[in-house]
Protein backbone atom coordinates (compact mmCIF):
# COMPACT_ATOMS: atom_id res chain seq x y z
CA UNK A 1 0.00 0.00 0.00
CA UNK A 2 1.26 3.41 -0.50
CA UNK A 3 -0.37 7.06 -0.20
CA UNK A 4 1.49 10.38 -1.34
CA UNK A 5 1.04 12.92 1.07
CA UNK A 6 1.75 15.46 -2.15
CA UNK A 7 2.96 14.77 -5.64
CA UNK A 8 5.49 16.17 -7.71
CA UNK A 9 6.32 16.07 -10.82
CA UNK A 10 8.92 15.55 -12.08
CA UNK A 11 10.47 15.00 -8.86
CA UNK A 12 13.14 17.06 -6.93
CA UNK A 13 16.39 15.66 -5.70
CA UNK A 14 16.36 15.87 -1.66
CA UNK A 15 17.04 14.10 1.46
CA UNK A 16 14.95 10.12 2.25
CA UNK A 17 14.03 9.19 5.32
CA UNK A 18 13.75 5.95 5.96
CA UNK A 19 11.64 4.32 8.91
CA UNK A 20 8.97 6.45 10.58
CA UNK A 21 9.54 4.83 14.29
CA UNK A 22 11.10 7.81 16.94
CA UNK A 23 13.65 8.31 14.89
CA UNK A 24 12.78 8.83 11.63
CA UNK A 25 10.32 11.40 13.64
CA UNK A 26 13.34 12.65 15.37
CA UNK A 27 14.90 13.31 12.09
CA UNK A 28 11.57 15.01 10.59
CA UNK A 29 11.66 17.53 13.95
CA UNK A 30 15.03 18.29 12.54
CA UNK A 31 14.51 18.31 9.18
CA UNK A 32 11.70 20.64 9.52
CA UNK A 33 13.77 22.92 11.97
CA UNK A 34 16.64 23.84 9.45
CA UNK A 35 13.84 24.20 6.49
CA UNK A 36 15.19 21.24 4.47
CA UNK A 37 12.56 19.53 1.98
CA UNK A 38 12.38 15.61 2.51
CA UNK A 39 10.37 12.51 1.64
CA UNK A 40 9.34 9.99 4.17
CA UNK A 41 9.22 6.52 3.35
CA UNK A 42 8.45 2.77 5.44
CA UNK A 43 8.28 -0.50 4.08
CA UNK A 44 5.49 -1.23 6.75
CA UNK A 45 2.28 -0.92 5.54
CA UNK A 46 1.02 0.40 8.91
CA UNK A 47 3.89 2.51 10.84
CA UNK A 48 3.28 3.34 14.19
CA UNK A 49 4.69 7.02 13.38
CA UNK A 50 2.69 7.94 10.22
CA UNK A 51 -0.30 10.10 12.06
CA UNK A 52 3.13 12.12 14.12
CA UNK A 53 4.78 12.67 11.14
CA UNK A 54 1.51 14.25 9.25
CA UNK A 55 1.45 16.56 12.27
CA UNK A 56 5.20 17.22 11.74
CA UNK A 57 5.54 18.08 8.17
CA UNK A 58 2.10 18.36 6.56
CA UNK A 59 2.62 18.70 3.14
CA UNK A 60 5.74 16.10 3.10
CA UNK A 61 5.16 12.84 0.46
CA UNK A 62 5.03 10.13 2.39
CA UNK A 63 5.36 6.22 1.04
CA UNK A 64 4.64 2.98 3.15
CA UNK A 65 4.57 -0.66 1.77
CA UNK A 66 6.35 -0.55 -1.21
CA UNK A 67 9.01 2.13 -2.03
CA UNK A 68 9.00 3.33 -5.65
CA UNK A 69 12.33 2.80 -7.46
CA UNK A 70 12.13 6.06 -9.07
CA UNK A 71 13.19 7.37 -5.62
CA UNK A 72 16.29 6.64 -6.02
CA UNK A 73 16.75 8.97 -9.18
CA UNK A 74 15.74 12.19 -7.10
CA UNK A 75 17.29 11.01 -3.68
CA UNK A 76 20.85 13.11 -2.44
CA UNK A 77 21.15 10.96 0.31
CA UNK A 78 19.28 8.61 2.75
CA UNK A 79 19.14 9.00 6.32
CA UNK A 80 17.83 5.84 7.47
CA UNK A 81 16.34 4.47 11.09
CA UNK A 82 18.64 2.22 13.32
CA UNK A 83 16.25 -0.73 13.04
CA UNK A 84 16.43 -1.06 9.15
CA UNK A 85 18.77 -3.84 8.43
CA UNK A 86 21.71 -3.18 5.53
CA UNK A 87 20.57 -6.00 3.49
CA UNK A 88 17.47 -4.72 3.44
CA UNK A 89 16.77 -4.38 -0.58
CA UNK A 90 16.03 -0.78 -0.72
CA UNK A 91 19.14 0.35 1.08
CA UNK A 92 21.19 -2.41 -1.15
CA UNK A 93 19.87 -0.46 -4.45
CA UNK A 94 20.35 2.46 -2.84
CA UNK A 95 24.54 1.70 -2.39
CA UNK A 96 24.67 0.19 -6.05
CA UNK A 97 22.89 3.89 -7.28
CA UNK A 98 26.11 6.02 -5.51
CA UNK A 99 23.31 7.01 -2.93
CA UNK A 100 24.68 7.88 0.60
CA UNK A 101 22.72 5.83 3.19
CA UNK A 102 24.25 7.49 6.96
CA UNK A 103 22.08 7.62 10.65
CA UNK A 104 21.05 10.13 12.35
CA UNK A 105 24.19 10.71 14.58
CA UNK A 106 25.92 11.90 11.23
CA UNK A 107 23.48 14.42 11.40
CA UNK A 108 23.88 15.47 14.91
CA UNK A 109 27.36 15.39 15.31
CA UNK A 110 27.07 18.41 12.45
CA UNK A 111 25.01 20.29 14.72
CA UNK A 112 26.56 19.77 17.96
CA UNK A 113 28.79 21.97 19.67
CA UNK A 114 28.95 20.90 23.33
CA UNK A 115 31.43 17.64 24.04
CA UNK A 116 30.23 14.49 23.07
CA UNK A 117 30.51 11.13 25.24
CA UNK A 118 29.96 8.26 23.50
CA UNK A 119 29.41 4.68 25.47
CA UNK A 120 28.65 1.48 23.58
CA UNK A 121 28.68 -2.64 24.16
CA UNK A 122 26.87 -5.19 24.20
CA UNK A 123 25.70 -4.37 27.57
CA UNK A 124 25.65 -1.95 30.20
CA UNK A 125 25.67 0.67 27.74
CA UNK A 126 22.41 2.21 28.88
CA UNK A 127 23.41 1.96 32.82
CA UNK A 128 26.79 3.37 32.02
CA UNK A 129 25.25 6.39 29.96
CA UNK A 130 22.65 7.20 33.08
CA UNK A 131 25.49 6.78 35.14
CA UNK A 132 27.18 9.65 33.35
CA UNK A 133 24.22 11.91 33.09
CA UNK A 134 23.57 11.44 36.76
CA UNK A 135 27.42 12.29 38.24
CA UNK A 136 27.74 15.14 35.50
CA UNK A 137 24.55 16.36 37.39
CA UNK A 138 25.48 15.65 40.74
CA UNK A 139 28.84 17.83 39.97
CA UNK A 140 26.63 20.31 38.83
CA UNK A 141 26.51 20.40 35.40
CA UNK A 142 24.48 20.29 32.52
CA UNK A 143 24.18 17.21 30.47
CA UNK A 144 22.04 15.55 28.23
CA UNK A 145 21.81 12.01 27.22
CA UNK A 146 20.07 9.99 24.40
CA UNK A 147 20.54 8.40 20.69
CA UNK A 148 19.94 4.99 21.52
CA UNK A 149 18.78 5.53 25.24
CA UNK A 150 15.64 7.50 25.76
CA UNK A 151 15.43 10.62 23.55
CA UNK A 152 16.60 10.62 19.92
CA UNK A 153 19.56 12.37 19.77
CA UNK A 154 18.57 14.82 17.29
CA UNK A 155 15.39 16.42 19.85
CA UNK A 156 18.87 16.91 22.00
CA UNK A 157 19.36 19.92 20.05
CA UNK A 158 16.20 21.56 20.46
CA UNK A 159 17.73 21.69 24.48
CA UNK A 160 19.86 24.61 25.30
CA UNK A 161 23.09 23.60 24.56
CA UNK A 162 24.74 21.33 27.71
CA UNK A 163 28.27 20.84 29.17
CA UNK A 164 28.28 17.31 27.88
CA UNK A 165 26.12 15.15 25.57
CA UNK A 166 26.35 11.46 26.63
CA UNK A 167 25.17 9.19 23.57
CA UNK A 168 24.48 5.90 23.85
CA UNK A 169 24.93 4.05 20.68
CA UNK A 170 23.92 0.62 18.92
CA UNK A 171 26.10 -1.08 16.49
CA UNK A 172 23.66 -0.44 14.03
CA UNK A 173 24.23 3.35 14.86
CA UNK A 174 27.52 3.28 14.51
CA UNK A 175 27.61 1.22 11.38
CA UNK A 176 26.86 3.99 9.49
CA UNK A 177 28.43 6.92 10.93
CA UNK A 178 31.20 8.51 8.82
CA UNK A 179 31.97 11.26 11.68
CA UNK A 180 32.28 10.88 15.42
CA UNK A 181 34.57 13.28 16.97
CA UNK A 182 34.35 12.05 20.68
CA UNK A 183 35.95 13.19 23.73
CA UNK A 184 35.41 10.37 25.00
CA UNK A 185 34.51 6.98 23.44
CA UNK A 186 34.03 4.11 25.86
CA UNK A 187 33.41 0.64 24.48
CA UNK A 188 32.40 -1.54 27.65
CA UNK A 189 32.17 -5.10 26.46
CA UNK A 190 31.50 -7.07 22.74
CA UNK A 191 29.55 -10.39 22.72
CA UNK A 192 27.57 -11.62 19.87
CA UNK A 193 24.86 -10.15 19.38
CA UNK A 194 22.44 -8.90 16.55
CA UNK A 195 23.86 -11.34 14.11
CA UNK A 196 19.94 -11.45 12.79
CA UNK A 197 20.94 -7.84 11.28
CA UNK A 198 24.65 -7.87 11.04
CA UNK A 199 26.13 -10.51 8.07
CA UNK A 200 28.47 -11.82 10.49
CA UNK A 201 30.18 -11.19 14.14
CA UNK A 202 33.10 -9.51 12.84
CA UNK A 203 31.12 -7.10 10.95
CA UNK A 204 29.42 -6.46 14.48
CA UNK A 205 32.83 -6.37 16.45
CA UNK A 206 33.96 -3.56 13.67
CA UNK A 207 31.16 -1.34 14.08
CA UNK A 208 31.75 -1.42 17.74
CA UNK A 209 35.07 -0.20 17.45
CA UNK A 210 34.40 2.49 15.10
CA UNK A 211 33.75 4.34 18.15
CA UNK A 212 37.12 5.14 18.39
CA UNK A 213 37.96 6.45 15.26
CA UNK A 214 38.00 10.11 16.08
CA UNK A 215 37.89 9.99 19.77
CA UNK A 216 40.64 12.18 21.75
CA UNK A 217 40.58 10.05 24.62
CA UNK A 218 39.19 5.88 25.03
CA UNK A 219 37.55 4.69 28.19
CA UNK A 220 38.32 0.64 27.72
CA UNK A 221 37.77 -2.77 29.00
CA UNK A 222 41.12 -5.23 29.85
CA UNK A 223 39.54 -8.13 29.54
CA UNK A 224 39.19 -7.34 25.70
CA UNK A 225 41.99 -9.21 23.91
CA UNK A 226 41.94 -7.14 20.50
CA UNK A 227 41.35 -3.83 21.78
CA UNK A 228 44.85 -2.88 21.00
CA UNK A 229 44.62 -3.25 17.87
CA UNK A 230 41.56 -1.24 16.91
CA UNK A 231 42.56 1.99 19.00
CA UNK A 232 44.31 4.71 17.23
CA UNK A 233 48.04 5.22 17.32
CA UNK A 234 48.41 7.61 20.31
CA UNK A 235 45.03 8.42 21.77
CA UNK A 236 45.08 8.83 25.57
CA UNK A 237 43.31 5.80 27.08
CA UNK A 238 41.84 4.45 30.46
CA UNK A 239 40.82 1.08 31.35
CA UNK A 240 39.08 -0.79 33.75
CA UNK A 241 38.11 -4.17 35.15
CA UNK A 242 37.17 -6.22 37.86
CA UNK A 243 41.27 -7.36 38.56
CA UNK A 244 43.52 -4.98 39.86
CA UNK A 245 44.20 -1.83 38.59
CA UNK A 246 47.45 -0.26 37.78
CA UNK A 247 48.02 3.45 38.62
CA UNK A 248 46.23 5.45 36.94
CA UNK A 249 43.68 2.40 35.84
CA UNK A 250 40.35 1.44 37.70
CA UNK A 251 39.74 -1.87 38.68
CA UNK A 252 38.74 -4.04 42.36
CA UNK A 253 41.41 -4.58 44.95
CA UNK A 254 40.79 -6.31 48.58
CA UNK A 255 41.18 -5.16 52.12
CA UNK A 256 40.77 -6.86 55.09
CA UNK A 257 38.46 -9.41 53.68
CA UNK A 258 36.62 -6.55 51.73
CA UNK A 259 35.87 -5.00 48.08
CA UNK A 260 36.51 -2.15 46.97
CA UNK A 261 36.32 0.06 43.56
CA UNK A 262 39.68 1.72 43.11
CA UNK A 263 42.00 3.70 41.16
CA UNK A 264 45.34 2.30 41.37
CA UNK A 265 45.94 1.57 44.92
CA UNK A 266 43.54 4.27 46.06
CA UNK A 267 40.31 2.79 47.81
CA UNK A 268 37.36 4.23 46.13
CA UNK A 269 33.89 2.77 47.75
CA UNK A 270 33.56 -0.61 49.17
CA UNK A 271 31.51 -2.91 46.76
CA UNK A 272 28.53 -3.79 49.47
CA UNK A 273 27.86 0.27 49.15
CA UNK A 274 27.43 0.13 45.21
CA UNK A 275 23.35 0.32 45.04
CA UNK A 276 22.91 -1.51 41.71
CA UNK A 277 22.95 -5.01 42.38
CA UNK A 278 25.34 -7.89 40.31
CA UNK A 279 29.10 -7.71 40.12
CA UNK A 280 28.35 -6.30 36.31
CA UNK A 281 27.23 -3.29 37.71
CA UNK A 282 30.82 -3.13 39.08
CA UNK A 283 31.90 -3.20 36.17
CA UNK A 284 29.84 -0.56 34.52
CA UNK A 285 30.67 1.31 37.88
CA UNK A 286 34.49 1.35 37.47
CA UNK A 287 33.81 2.64 33.27
CA UNK A 288 31.61 4.96 34.49
CA UNK A 289 34.43 6.94 37.37
CA UNK A 290 37.21 6.52 34.32
CA UNK A 291 35.02 8.45 32.17
CA UNK A 292 33.78 10.89 34.85
CA UNK A 293 37.75 11.80 35.93
CA UNK A 294 38.45 12.46 32.26
CA UNK A 295 36.04 14.51 31.66
CA UNK A 296 36.39 16.44 35.32
CA UNK A 297 33.93 15.03 37.29
CA UNK A 298 35.05 15.70 41.16
CA UNK A 299 35.47 11.77 43.09
CA UNK A 300 32.73 12.64 45.64
CA UNK A 301 29.95 13.52 43.10
CA UNK A 302 30.39 10.68 41.31
CA UNK A 303 30.69 8.07 44.42
CA UNK A 304 27.45 9.65 45.75
CA UNK A 305 25.99 8.62 42.63
CA UNK A 306 26.89 5.51 42.96
CA UNK A 307 25.63 4.86 46.68
CA UNK A 308 22.63 6.06 45.51
CA UNK A 309 21.47 4.85 42.28
CA UNK A 310 19.64 1.42 42.46
CA UNK A 311 19.64 0.86 38.35
CA UNK A 312 17.69 1.26 35.42
CA UNK A 313 14.34 -0.96 35.09
CA UNK A 314 14.50 -3.82 34.01
CA UNK A 315 18.22 -4.40 34.34
CA UNK A 316 18.70 -6.64 37.78
CA UNK A 317 15.73 -5.19 39.19
CA UNK A 318 14.32 -7.07 42.17
CA UNK A 319 10.85 -7.81 42.14
CA UNK A 320 10.39 -9.18 45.22
CA UNK A 321 10.96 -12.13 47.80
CA UNK A 322 8.82 -15.58 48.30
CA UNK A 323 9.22 -18.51 50.47
CA UNK A 324 13.36 -17.34 50.72
CA UNK A 325 13.72 -17.02 46.82
CA UNK A 326 14.53 -14.13 45.29
CA UNK A 327 13.03 -12.95 42.17
CA UNK A 328 15.02 -10.67 39.51
CA UNK A 329 14.03 -9.17 36.72
CA UNK A 330 16.40 -9.05 33.74
CA UNK A 331 14.25 -8.92 30.81
CA UNK A 332 16.77 -6.31 29.52
CA UNK A 333 19.04 -9.58 28.88
CA UNK A 334 18.28 -9.94 25.95
CA UNK A 335 21.54 -11.45 24.18
CA UNK A 336 23.64 -14.47 25.31
CA UNK A 337 26.44 -12.82 26.91
CA UNK A 338 24.02 -10.39 28.98
CA UNK A 339 22.01 -13.60 30.35
CA UNK A 340 25.17 -15.00 31.30
CA UNK A 341 26.54 -11.99 33.11
CA UNK A 342 22.90 -11.94 35.05
CA UNK A 343 23.76 -15.17 35.86
CA UNK A 344 26.75 -15.23 37.02
CA UNK A 345 26.00 -11.86 39.24
CA UNK A 346 24.13 -13.85 41.25
CA UNK A 347 24.89 -15.31 44.41
CA UNK A 348 23.96 -18.59 44.59
CA UNK A 349 21.94 -21.27 42.49
CA UNK A 350 19.60 -19.80 39.85
CA UNK A 351 16.12 -21.22 38.27
CA UNK A 352 16.67 -19.23 34.76
CA UNK A 353 13.33 -17.73 32.76
CA UNK A 354 14.55 -17.50 29.00
CA UNK A 355 13.43 -17.67 25.66
CA UNK A 356 12.12 -15.12 22.55
CA UNK A 357 13.69 -14.31 19.50
CA UNK A 358 16.98 -15.51 19.80
CA UNK A 359 18.82 -13.18 17.09
CA UNK A 360 21.39 -15.95 16.15
CA UNK A 361 22.20 -16.06 19.63
CA UNK A 362 24.91 -19.20 20.71
CA UNK A 363 22.74 -20.73 23.45
CA UNK A 364 25.34 -23.83 23.32
CA UNK A 365 27.92 -20.96 25.09
CA UNK A 366 24.63 -20.11 27.66
CA UNK A 367 24.35 -23.63 28.24
CA UNK A 368 28.06 -23.95 29.11
CA UNK A 369 28.88 -20.82 30.99
CA UNK A 370 26.12 -20.97 33.36
CA UNK A 371 26.24 -24.96 33.73
CA UNK A 372 26.58 -25.47 38.04
CA UNK A 373 25.35 -21.74 38.59
CA UNK A 374 21.94 -22.95 36.95
CA UNK A 375 19.72 -25.80 38.70
CA UNK A 376 16.81 -25.55 36.15
CA UNK A 377 15.23 -23.43 33.43
CA UNK A 378 11.77 -22.73 32.31
CA UNK A 379 11.66 -21.58 28.40
CA UNK A 380 9.55 -19.29 26.58
CA UNK A 381 8.70 -18.24 23.46
CA UNK A 382 9.50 -18.71 19.93
CA UNK A 383 13.36 -20.24 20.06
CA UNK A 384 12.79 -22.36 23.67
CA UNK A 385 12.91 -25.28 21.24
CA UNK A 386 16.88 -23.93 20.88
CA UNK A 387 17.82 -23.07 24.36
CA UNK A 388 15.96 -27.01 25.73
CA UNK A 389 18.38 -28.49 22.70
CA UNK A 390 21.58 -26.61 24.24
CA UNK A 391 20.79 -27.42 28.04
CA UNK A 392 20.19 -31.13 27.26
CA UNK A 393 22.33 -33.06 29.18
CA UNK A 394 22.95 -30.49 31.87
CA UNK A 395 20.14 -29.17 33.59
CA UNK A 396 16.22 -30.01 33.53
CA UNK A 397 13.84 -27.98 30.84
CA UNK A 398 10.36 -26.96 31.36
CA UNK A 399 8.34 -25.02 28.33
CA UNK A 400 5.46 -22.86 29.74
CA UNK A 401 3.43 -21.51 27.31
CA UNK A 402 3.45 -17.38 28.95
CA UNK A 403 5.36 -15.62 31.76
CA UNK A 404 2.25 -16.03 34.58
CA UNK A 405 3.22 -20.27 33.78
CA UNK A 406 6.85 -19.53 33.67
CA UNK A 407 7.22 -17.46 36.98
CA UNK A 408 4.62 -20.57 38.54
CA UNK A 409 7.06 -23.16 37.38
CA UNK A 410 10.18 -21.51 38.40
CA UNK A 411 8.93 -20.66 42.07
CA UNK A 412 8.00 -24.38 42.42
CA UNK A 413 11.32 -25.33 41.12
CA UNK A 414 13.07 -22.74 43.51
CA UNK A 415 14.07 -23.55 46.92
CA UNK A 416 15.24 -21.83 50.09
CA UNK A 417 18.03 -19.30 48.86
CA UNK A 418 17.39 -20.07 45.35
CA UNK A 419 16.86 -17.04 42.77
CA UNK A 420 14.23 -17.03 40.08
CA UNK A 421 15.75 -14.91 37.40
CA UNK A 422 14.40 -13.77 34.16
CA UNK A 423 16.84 -13.31 31.76
CA UNK A 424 16.28 -14.48 28.55
CA UNK A 425 19.08 -14.03 26.15
CA UNK A 426 16.50 -13.02 23.71
CA UNK A 427 14.57 -10.33 21.97
CA UNK A 428 11.10 -9.68 23.20
CA UNK A 429 9.07 -9.50 20.09
CA UNK A 430 7.70 -12.66 19.51
CA UNK A 431 5.30 -12.07 22.67
CA UNK A 432 5.61 -8.79 23.55
CA UNK A 433 5.72 -5.21 22.62
CA UNK A 434 9.26 -5.13 23.96
CA UNK A 435 11.46 -5.82 26.46
CA UNK A 436 9.80 -3.55 29.12
CA UNK A 437 6.62 -4.87 28.60
CA UNK A 438 8.29 -8.21 29.23
CA UNK A 439 10.28 -6.85 32.45
CA UNK A 440 6.35 -5.94 33.43
CA UNK A 441 4.59 -9.03 32.81
CA UNK A 442 6.80 -11.07 35.05
CA UNK A 443 6.83 -8.67 38.01
CA UNK A 444 3.60 -8.52 37.69
CA UNK A 445 3.68 -12.19 38.20
CA UNK A 446 5.61 -12.54 41.23
CA UNK A 447 3.43 -9.79 42.58
CA UNK A 448 0.43 -12.52 42.23
CA UNK A 449 2.61 -15.02 43.78
CA UNK A 450 3.01 -12.31 47.01
CA UNK A 451 -0.66 -12.15 47.56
Amino acid sequence: MSAAAKSRSPLAEMDLVYGLGSTGLSVARYLVRKGIPARYVDNRAEPPGINDLKEICIDAETVVGKIPKRFLKNTSRIVVSPGIQDSDAFLRAARNAGVEVVSDIELFVQEATAPIVAVTGSNGKSTVTTLLYLMCRAAGMKGLAGANLGTPALDLLIEDEPDFYFLELSSFQLCRTKHLPAKVAVLLNISPDHLDWHASEEEYRQAKYRIFDQAEAAVVNRADDEIDEHLPAGIHRVSFGLDEPEEGQFGVLEDNGELFLARGRQLLLSVADIAMVGTHNQVNALAALATGELIGFDLSSMLQVLNEFPGLPHRMQPAGRVDDVQFINDSKATNVGAAIASVESVNGLVVLIAGGQGKGGDFDRLAAATCGRVKAAVLIGEDALKLEKAFAGLISTEHAKDMNTAVARAASLAGAGDTVLLAPACASFDQFANYQARGDAFCKAVGALLR
